[in-house]
């Protein structure tokens, strides 16, 4: 059974960073691009960033473009995302998701829709 399992969340001043982790089990994690996501009370789901499945593409979106870096350990079957310059802005349950893309597909991409598999989330809360 597939599984996604986010950590590293919690609370962070405006200004500081933070590590999540999305661990997977249960599938070949080299044939998935992964995703992160996050949902801000109230509003919608929003993609993140998301990394392809070799690791060489990367796609973060413009609101987190220089500040957060997805990267993945194919071996430990581990996706992380470095949060840098956090902001109460980012104030989200943030989700990993995983996307079963073929060999020839060296993209990533972050519509929520085109995911199949989600983890449970973790909270990041920016508050000084």
């Amino acid at each position: 059974q597939l599984q996604l399992v986010e950590s590293g969340g919690g609370l962070v001043q405006p200004g500081g960073s933070l590590r999540l982790s999305c661990a997977a089990s249960g599938l070949t994690f080299e044939d998935y691009v992964i995703g992160w996501f996050r949902q801000a009370p109230g509003k919608e789901r929003e993609g993140v960033s998301c990394i392809s499945r070799s690791g060489a593409a990367t796609y973060p979106s413009d609101s987190v473009k220089g500040r957060f870096t997805i990267s993945r350990d194919n071996a430990k079957n581990t996706v992380y995302l470095q949060m840098d310059s956090l902001n109460p802005e980012d104030t989200a349950v943030y989700y990993c998701a995983a996307d079963f893309r073929p060999l020839t597909y060296n993209w990533c991409g972050v519509v929520p829709k085109d995911y199949d598999y989600w983890g449970q989330g973790t909270q990041i809360t920016v508050s000084s």
